[in-house]
């Protein structure tokens, strides 16, 4: 059971150093996906949350109001909606929160992005649409339901995600597919790729960060299931491994004899 809360926050339009963003919203604190591999758990220590990440959200119900009235301050400025949770959660369904802010942002003449796991999105399309430059990234790691349900329990369904991604597609607006965490000898992102491509406008890879206390979660789902990876994971993070650069390397060669566009942003 997650623990729901209606907050007021001070500030909505946070300036970032995420690559290519200028700005980010988070209209929510916490995620009810409860990723296990999720390093967005470090934001407990400031917001005072004692609760296990992924079962608490605290709802900013004045989020919308927070959008500055028409300025030229954020023209042209790429603001990505978001960073440390998810835009369009399940209980989006009935705030509207973000929404709200799509409204509110339309004469601000941004570029937008929209990183989500949720099929959710789709509703708001009519909106994105309307701005000049806008794009739409669904995340995910695996094409196997199974593993899905191990490793993002509350999120949305891998197919329902596909089925997202095409409707983006056929709507005209450019769509990218974050494959997104990397689990070594999990994922296939080159199966990936070939279930994909054909309405996906480009890709973006990064790898599985242990950082801050990650770690524990992902070595109790290998206990669980992949007992025998578990020395492999050690090798590869708290050794001196090649692994990710090999792995890269794959990345940019296969994409390029592929002709696809893509990202790598690997920690």
């Amino acid at each position: 059971m997650i623990i729901v809360k209606e907050v007021e926050s001070k500030s909505i339009l946070s300036k970032t150093a995420i690559p290519k963003a200028d700005y980010v919203i988070n209209p929510y604190i916490g995620c009810s996906h409860a990723c296990i591999y999720c390093y967005a758990r470090f934001m407990k220590r400031f917001t005072g949350h004692k609760e296990a990440w992924g079962s608490f959200l605290d709802i900013k119900i004045n989020s919308p109001q927070l959008i500055p009235k028409r300025t030229n301050k954020y023209r042209n400025k790429y603001v990505l909606l978001s960073s440390v949770t998810d835009p369009y959660l399940q209980f989006e369904g009935k705030y509207k929160i973000t929404r709200k802010i799509l409204e509110k942002l339309l004469p601000l003449e941004i570029d937008l992005g929209i990183l989500t796991k949720s099929n959710l999105v789709s509703r708001d399309l009519d909106i994105i649409k309307k701005f000049k430059k806008s794009e739409v990234g669904i995340s995910f790691s695996t094409l196997d339901e199974d593993l899905r349900r191990k490793l993002e329990p509350s999120a949305p369904s891998i197919s329902a995600r596909l089925k997202t991604l095409k409707h983006i597609h056929n709507q005209g607006i450019r769509n990218y597919l974050f494959i997104s965490p990397i689990f070594p000898f999990l994922t296939d992102w080159k199966d990936i790729i070939t279930t994909t491509r054909d309405f996906v406008d480009y890709y973006m890879f990064e790898n599985l960060n242990i950082i801050g206390s990650v770690w524990p979660f992902v070595k109790k789902f290998l206990d669980e299931n992949f007992p025998d990876m578990i020395d492999e994971y050690r090798q590869i993070y708290f050794e001196d491994s090649v692994y990710w650069d090999i792995v890269k390397d794959e990345i940019i060669n296969y994409c390029k004899n592929e002709n696809l566009n893509y990202k790598i942003y690997f920690h």
